[in-house]
């Protein structure tokens, strides 16, 4: 995944969401506008091209940011380079949120099938592959390229929409953290066919695009595979009383597996109420190792109450 700190420009902010645009879609530009040399009269047309498929990848990233924010969670950056697009996206740790989080990208697609497609046949009926060409192809070549965009994102390969829906998916079943020992598992196989494809189309234009995804999918996909034993060791770990992350609704670990800023101690934040026991340092928040959301411990205590209560009308009710 790029870093927003190297090498990147930051375009805009909306609705609280900052857009960057990474320096190598620079370099892709100049290739991929070249490269389609003589499709229009003029290489206005070529660039205008380039210019909406930006749009759509924007439209499709802001999709998931809007989705994430409107189940309660964290999205306020979006990072645009040569292999598409990403919105750093911070949903609540269960598997509703995060399918929904992640089906509304691919669902801004779709939403935009219909909508060029009768653009296209309007142009067409309209005589514009005639008197206006240019236009007329913009129009096929961008609802091609939506198309496109739209069947590849949802391949069922992690880290690929797709694949990442998936892992949502099997989240009902397996839980959290083998859904994503499954996922990266197929997102492994995935990348491995995509190498072999572009070794078997070496000679041909596009295959080194393939490599780049390829290394993109296993480097995930490695990635992946380290978050979901460390969710394993996680899940094993034994649990605290009295506390629930008002998050995420996880109880906290029992240890020291909290660090103190100021003076590097390692201590169970939840045995000492927040406050180092080296320097004596109190914290305000407290952050949950589940879902890295920063709470006061106020509302961690709260959050197990409410849970008890929950439970208690529960049983009232059977």
């Amino acid at each position: 995944m790029p870093s927003l700190r190297q090498g990147s420009l930051h375009l805009f902010r909306v609705a609280g969401i900052d857009v960057f645009l990474h320096w190598s879609w620079f370099v892709l530009a100049i290739i991929e506008i070249g490269s389609r040399k003589g499709i229009y009269s003029s290489m206005a047309w070529n660039a205008l091209e380039y210019l909406a498929l930006f749009a759509i990848v924007l439209m499709h990233e802001f999709g998931h940011a809007l989705a994430c924010r409107q189940v309660g969670g964290t999205a306020n950056r979006i990072m645009l380079w040569p292999l598409g697009g990403v919105a750093y996206v911070s949903p609540p740790p269960r598997p509703g949120p995060m399918l929904w989080s992640l089906a509304a990208g691919p669902l801004v697609n779709a939403a935009l099938i219909p909508i060029l497609y009768v653009a296209v046949l309007m142009s067409g009926s309209l005589g514009w592959a005639l008197s206006m060409p240019n236009a007329y192809q913009f129009l096929a070549t961008v609802q091609f390229l939506n198309k496109w965009l739209l069947i590849f994102n949802i391949l069922p390969i992690y880290p690929l929409d797709g694949g990442q829906i998936l892992r949502s998916l099997l989240w009902y079943v397996l839980g959290r953290a083998r859904s994503l020992v499954v996922a990266t598992g197929l997102g492994i196989a995935g990348g491995v066919g995509f190498i072999l494809l572009a070794l078997r189309q070496r000679s041909e234009q596009g295959s080194e695009w393939l490599l780049l995804i390829a290394a993109y999918m296993l480097l995930n996909c490695w990635g992946g595979m380290k978050a979901a034993r460390a969710l394993i060791r996680s899940e094993k770990l034994p649990r605290r009383e009295g506390f629930l992350c008002p998050g995420c609704g996880t109880a906290p670990a029992v240890g020291t597996h909290w660090k103190c800023p100021r003076c590097g101690q390692t201590f169970d934040t939840f045995e000492t109420g927040a406050v180092c026991p080296l320097c004596k340092s109190q914290f305000s928040t407290t952050m949950c190792l589940e879902c890295q959301q920063l709470r006061p411990m106020s509302e961690w205590i709260a959050g197990y109450y409410a849970s008890r209560g929950a439970v208690s009308d529960a049983s009232v009710a059977k």
